[in-house]
């Protein structure tokens, strides 16, 4: 199986990600097939967030799964994700919020 998911980058307290597809059985830092992009979770850079959406879509079309962080970040740059997944995430959305 394929996933679209982070591989961590940057020194202790200080993340950064690729956006990458990966096979599922690989480790989190191991070789990648594609990296689609970038995000900086502390914004120190004027683009915290860039990512290739025509790639993204055209791996989502080929059946790769994302995890639900990458979920989050494809819908902010406004790439269609399949439904199953977009269930999945609104369904945690709708708990944390319930908690809260």
């Amino acid at each position: 199986m394929v996933k679209i998911r982070l591989m961590r980058l940057g020194s202790k307290r200080n993340p950064h990600y690729r956006i990458v597809v990966v096979d599922a059985r690989k480790k989190r830092s191991a070789d990648y097939i594609e990296q689609l992009g970038y995000y900086d979770p502390r914004e120190t850079v004027a683009e915290p967030l860039k990512l290739d959406a025509e790639r993204a879509q055209h791996w989502l079309g080929q059946g790769a799964q994302p995890t639900d962080t990458v979920v989050r970040l494809l819908e902010q740059k406004g790439v269609e994700v399949p439904n199953v997944r977009v269930k999945r995430a609104n369904a945690y959305r709708k708990r944390a919020n319930a908690g809260a």
